[in-house]
């Protein structure tokens, strides 16, 4: 491969932060274990896999693509790979087509894999919304609601592509996932607010300002938490609990992660969240957003392994 293509290569991996694949997969792969008890035949899980990074790649790289002019403006996206110049725009965009076209494949090879046609029926319309995401800010402030359907899809596709049907335990599980990232990509926006209402762009601390964004995102936790412990009373059937004390215990850690956040992020001052001061900068954002997908599929994993969860 030519070192200036794969430069080019290294810097769309950069620019799509493929380590936040951390945020959403972990609920999708619990999804799945609990759709297909004790877990999965190895082919359906890597195609799950498959299905969850193609899927990112094709919607980061394509926001990256529509975000660009907008993000050269911004003083703190500025020296990122598109509008630095580091990668171009073409690239960017052939490389989440070919994303988005190899998404679309992993999904049809359910069928010949498990007789299961949902997964390519649906998929068209899953990766609309993924890839609608980019342009929601320009005209609602419920792009951060949009944010988390996107991925609050990866559970309710992840049970679609094994039971070829849909029940309630993804449909609560992903409305957990969905006010879990809305609530911390309206704290993430507020460093943005300002250049926002320059901009004419629709969001939260935009519209609402710190402390009304901080009271919003904090809503949005707890009614993720609500959520998630509505999935521990609640199987495919609605009939009797599928998970036990591992993921009752952590549920707790999740609150009392998610708790800390608030309080570390009011602390050290709101802005601080994205720019490396006590709240974390980006590292930070990764890390306490994966902390609470992890932990969720470290107490179904738990379970599991303890033979709580019913067949």
């Amino acid at each position: 491969m030519p070192r200036a293509l794969a430069r080019q290569f290294l810097e769309f991996g950069r620019t799509i932060r493929l380590e936040h694949s951390l945020f959403a997969l972990p609920f999708a792969l619990g999804a799945a274990m609990l759709a297909d008890p004790p877990c999965p035949d190895a082919a359906s899980l890597a195609l799950l896999v498959a299905c969850m990074v193609t899927a990112r790649t094709a919607a980061m790289g394509f926001n990256r693509v529509a975000d660009a002019a907008l993000d050269a403006r911004n003083p703190r996206t500025a020296e990122w790979a598109i509008p630095a110049g580091r990668l171009r725009r073409g690239t960017a965009l052939g490389l989440s087509l070919a994303a988005a076209a190899a998404f679309l494949l992993c999904a049809a090879l359910f069928r010949p894999l498990r007789g299961n046609p949902w997964p390519a029926i649906l998929a068209p319309a899953f990766l609309a919304v993924l890839v609608g995401y980019s342009w929601t800010k320009r005209w609602t402030v419920l792009a951060h609601g949009v944010l988390g359907l996107c991925l609050g899809l990866a559970p309710v596709g992840a049970w679609i592509a094994l039971r070829a049907s849909l029940e309630t335990l993804p449909i609560v599980l992903g409305a957990a996932v969905l006010f879990w990232t809305a609530g911390f990509d309206i704290l993430y926006a507020v460093h943005d607010a300002a250049f926002d209402r320059r901009e004419g762009l629709k969001s939260v601390p935009a519209w609402l300002g710190v402390r009304g964004a901080r009271l919003v995102a904090a809503a949005s936790h707890v009614a993720a938490l609500a959520l998630l412990a509505a999935v521990l009373v609640v199987d495919a059937a609605g009939a009797q609990p599928v998970l036990g004390r591992a993921s009752e215990a952590a549920l707790v850690l999740i609150a009392v992660v998610l708790g800390y956040r608030h309080l570390s992020a009011r602390a050290a001052g709101l802005p601080a969240i994205a720019q490396g001061a006590k709240a974390g900068g980006p590292r930070a954002f990764l890390s306490w957003n994966a902390a609470v997908s992890m932990v969720w599929l470290a107490g179904v994993v738990a379970d599991i392994l303890l033979g709580r969860v019913h067949a």
